[in-house]
C-alpha cells in the first residue's frame, strides 16, 4: 500500500476518534442544561457536571485499555476468565474512585451503591463490548488487507518469472544473420539494426509496466515477425494483418509473443512450404487474435520446450484475465490454430 494512503488513513483514523470522543465529553454538559432548566440549583448540576466529565476519563482509559493491551494480550490467548476478572476488577476500581469523587464534590447528597453500579456498570460494559467489536472488526480487516497484499505481491512476482520466460533462442538466431550481413555489407544491416534496438527497448523498459499500449505489443510483434522473415528468408510464408481501430487499448506486455513464437518454433523446420498466419483484430473493447501455422507431428514431439511456452501464457491468462478470455487450440491434419479472444480492461 502507498506511504501516503497509509498516512491519510492513520490521520483519518485520529479524526474519527476525536469526533467520537467529543460528542461523548458533550453528553455531561448537554444534561447540565438540562437539569438547570428542570430547576435543580446551578452549583449542585455543576458538581454532576464535573463528576460525569471525571468519569468519561475513565471510560476512555476503559476502551484504550481494551484495545491496546487486554484483548490483544489476554483475549486473543482465549483466557476469557482472566479477561473478565482483570475487567471486573477495573470496574471495582472505578466505582471506588467514583465514591471517593461523590463525597468531595457532592457532598449535600448521600452516596448511593445501588445507583453508582446503575450508572457507571452499564457505561463500562458498553466501552468494554465496543472496545471488543472495535478491535476484532480492525484486526479483521488488517489480516485482510495484509493478505491481499501478499497475494498482489505474489502474483507481481510471479508474473515477473513468467514475462523472463520468454524464448531469447531467436535473438541468437537474430545476431548470427546479423554477422552474415556485416559480411555481405547488405543494405539490410541497417535496419535490422534498429528492428532489434526496438525490440530490445520494449522487452527491457516497456515490460516493467502493469499494462501496455495494444499498439506497443503490435509493433513488438512486427519487429518480431520481419527478424525472423530475415532468418528464413522466402522460403516462408508469413502474413501479419492488423485492424487496430483504437490506439488507447492496453494489455499485458509480452502477451501475446508466446503465440507468435511457438507458431516459427513449429511451423519451420522439415515443413515443406511452411506457412504462418497471424492476425489481430481490436474493436469494442474486444481483442481478437489468431495464429495459424502448418505443423507435422513429428517436429512438435521433439521440441518439448514448447509446452512450458504455451503453459506459460496460459498461467497468465488466468492470473490477469481470469473470466475475460476464451483461448482455443484446435489442429488438424497438418494445421495448428491458436484463436484468443480477450476482453481489455477499462483504464
Amino acid at each position: 500500500m502507498d506511504l501516503h494512503f497509509r498516512s491519510f488513513k492513520k490521520y483519518q483514523t485520529v479524526i474519527i476518534h476525536l469526533l467520537v470522543w467529543g460528542s461523548v465529553f458533550s453528553l455531561p454538559y448537554i444534561f447540565y442544561l438540562q437539569w438547570q432548566e428542570g430547576g435543580m440549583p446551578t452549583q449542585f448540576a455543576l458538581k454532576i457536571l464535573v463528576l460525569n466529565i471525571v468519569m468519561n476519563l475513565f471510560w476512555v482509559t476503559t476502551f484504550y485499555l481494551n484495545t491496546e493491551f487486554l484483548i490483544p494480550r489476554i483475549l486473543y490467548r482465549r483466557k476469557v476468565f482472566v479477561y473478565l476478572g482483570v475487567n471486573i476488577g477495573l470496574l471495582a476500581g472505578i466505582l471506588l474512585i467514583n465514591r471517593l469523587l461523590f463525597e468531595a464534590l457532592v457532598f449535600e447528597a448521600s452516596y448511593s451503591i445501588y445507583k453508582a453500579l446503575w450508572h457507571n456498570a452499564l457505561p463500562f460494559l458498553f466501552f468494554v463490548l465496543t472496545a471488543v467489536a472495535f478491535r476484532t472488526v480492525n484486526d479483521r480487516l488488517e489480516l485482510e488487507r495484509r493478505t491481499k497484499e501478499r497475494e498482489s505481491e505474489t502474483l507481481k512476482t510471479e508474473l515477473s518469472f513468467l514475462r523472463s520466460q520468454i524464448s531469447p533462442h531467436f535473438l541468437f538466431n537474430v545476431l548470427n544473420n546479423i554477422v552474415a550481413l556485416v559480411r555481405l555489407k547488405s543494405d539490410e544491416l541497417e535496419p535490422t539494426i534498429l528492428k532489434l534496438s526496438s525490440l530490445m527497448q520494449y522487452m527491457l523498459y516497456e515490460t516493467d509496466e502493469d499494462k501496455a499500449l495494444l499498439k506497443s505489443e503490435v509493433d513488438y510483434l512486427r519487429n518480431y515477425i520481419d527478424l525472423q522473415k530475415l532468418r528464413f528468408g522466402r522460403r516462408l510464408n508469413v502474413k501479419f494483418d492488423v485492424e487496430l481501430m483504437e490506439d488507447w487499448y492496453v494489455i499485458e506486455p509480452m502477451l501475446l509473443i508466446p503465440f507468435v513464437e511457438n507458431a516459427f518454433k513449429h511451423g519451420t523446420g522439415m515443413i515443406e512450404n511452411p506457412v504462418i498466419d497471424i492476425s489481430l483484430k481490436a474493436e469494442n473493447n474486444n481483442l481478437l487474435f489468431t495464429v495459424k501455422n502448418k505443423y507435422i507431428e513429428a517436429d512438435e514431439a521433439k521440441d518439448k520446450v514448447s509446452g512450458i511456452g504455451m503453459s506459460n501464457v496460459k498461467r497468465r491468462l488466468e492470473l490477469l484475465y481470469e473470466k475475460k478470455h476464451n483461448l482455443t487450440i484446435d489442429k488438424t491434419s497438418d494445421w495448428y490454430i491458436v484463436t484468443l479472444q480477450l476482453t481489455f480492461e477499462i483504464q
